[in-house]
Order: C-alpha cells, then sequence, then structure tokens
C-alpha cells in the first residue's frame, strides 16, 4: 500500500510561484511513474503532468512552459512547481502514483488533493 499526502496549496496572486510537494509512504516509490491533477470547481478532473520512474516528463498544454515536475526518490518525494500561475488555474491539485500498462498509465493511489487559488 502507497498513502500519499500533498501540502504547499495556497492563495496568491496572478502572476505568482507555488511549490506542490507530494510526500509518498511507499517502500517502492521510485520503481512509480507520479502525476498530478487538478478538478476545478464545477470541471472534471483533468490531467496537469507526469514523471516515469526513469524520470521521463509529459505536461498538458495548458501548463507547459510554467510548470515543472521533478522528484526526489531518497525523500521519496514528488514536487509540482509552479511558476506564473493564472486564474484559470486555481483548482484542487491532486497527486498519484501508477504505471504504464499496455495502452495507457493506470494509477492506483491518489492523494487527498490541496487547495490553490489565484485571484487576479
Amino acid at each position: 500500500q502507497v498513502q500519499l499526502v500533498e501540502s504547499g496549496g495556497g492563495w496568491v496572486q496572478a502572476g505568482a510561484s507555488l511549490r506542490l510537494s507530494c510526500a509518498a509512504s511507499g517502500r517502492t516509490f521510485d520503481s512509480y511513474s507520479m502525476g498530478w491533477f487538478r478538478q476545478a470547481p464545477g470541471k472534471v478532473r483533468g490531467f496537469v503532468a507526469r514523471i516515469s520512474s526513469g524520470g521521463s516528463t509529459y505536461y498538458a498544454n495548458s501548463v507547459k512552459g510554467r510548470f515543472t515536475i521533478s522528484r526526489d526518490n531518497a525523500k521519496n518525494t514528488l514536487y509540482l512547481q509552479m511558476n506564473s500561475l493564472k486564474p484559470e488555474d486555481t483548482a484542487v491539485y491532486y497527486c498519484a502514483a501508477g504505471s504504464f500498462r499496455g495502452w495507457s498509465y493506470e494509477y492506483d493511489y491518489w492523494g487527498q488533493g490541496t487547495q490553490v487559488t489565484v485571484s487576479s
């Protein structure tokens, strides 16, 4: 079993930066692909970024060039550096752990989420 806990959310002005963290309790953190997702009020949950166990990254077009996903396997921690934040980035952000299985990534474990609010 893997338990994930997000932190680092907050209320900031447009153009500001935030760094989200996701602490994992699993013993095999370095073997998982990790992802960040977000859900805005009245919207479905959407993909933000992922990083493979080997360090390869992929981003949604809406955040590419502004957000950076990274991981520190020694600390069992996933990060999301968010720069140039916009009001449309306002959402609850979730981290997840999973793996690529056949045709797609499947996420088995999810955190409780952390609120990010960007005001104009």
